[in-house]
């Protein structure tokens, strides 16, 4: 069910995909790849709200609509992260698996999948910068230089979610869903909202 390398392969495609062509969907040919693809979606939008917040000049105003945007795209990418990991453990189950004594990995599949398509977003952009025609040379290195260091990461970390995958299967590791449980979103768990809204007077 689980290979590091079509994850990958997958990641690289949409991102060429919807950087042409950001209306595009993440239409793939298995439930499991697609519940991957809405991942990676998440981090591609989150990656380019980011990049808004930090463009010169935005006003107030602006820059306060696109610090919700990153709060609700953050927690989605975080959901998804979890629904994945959901997914494999409801796969597993009427296998027995992942057997209980076994030693408890420390980072889940959906953890590390969402560190893969973060790296998958570095990578075509330190590319892209490396490869740009007005870059001087030295700008061209120095990105050269990362990119290997990138792809070096991605390539240690695929292997470490196949050798976990297998480790699952063959009963001698385990994972868990680790809830994130964030708090910010959640207006009864934020001081900051609700003791705003406490304080806010009665019409």
């Amino acid at each position: 069910m689980l290979s590091a390398d079509a994850i990958v392969n997958m990641h690289d495609v949409l991102t060429c995909d919807w950087h042409a062509n950001p209306t595009v969907g993440e239409s793939v040919n298995t439930d499991w790849l697609q519940r991957v693809a809405r991942q990676h979606r998440a981090n591609f939008n989150l990656w380019h709200i980011e990049d808004e917040a930090r463009t010169p000049g935005a006003t107030d105003t602006e820059l306060a609509e696109v610090k919700r945007r990153i709060d609700s795209t953050n927690q989605l990418r975080n959901d998804l992260a979890e629904d994945l990991d959901r997914a494999l453990l409801d796969w597993l189950e009427p296998q027995g698996l992942p057997a209980s004594n076994a030693p408890l990995n420390s980072e889940s599949p959906g953890l590390i999948i969402d560190r893969l398509s973060i790296l998958a977003l570095k990578i075509f952009h330190t590319r892209e910068e490396a490869e740009r025609p007005d870059a001087t040379s030295n700008h061209t290195e120095r990105n050269l230089g990362r990119l290997a260091i990138l792809e070096e990461q991605r390539a240690d970390l695929a292997g470490c979610l196949d050798s976990l995958w297998v480790e699952t299967l063959a009963g001698t590791r385990r994972f868990k869903l680790y809830r994130q449980l964030k708090m910010y979103n959640d207006p009864s768990l934020n001081p900051a909202i609700y003791r705003k809204l406490v304080n806010e007077p009665l019409l």
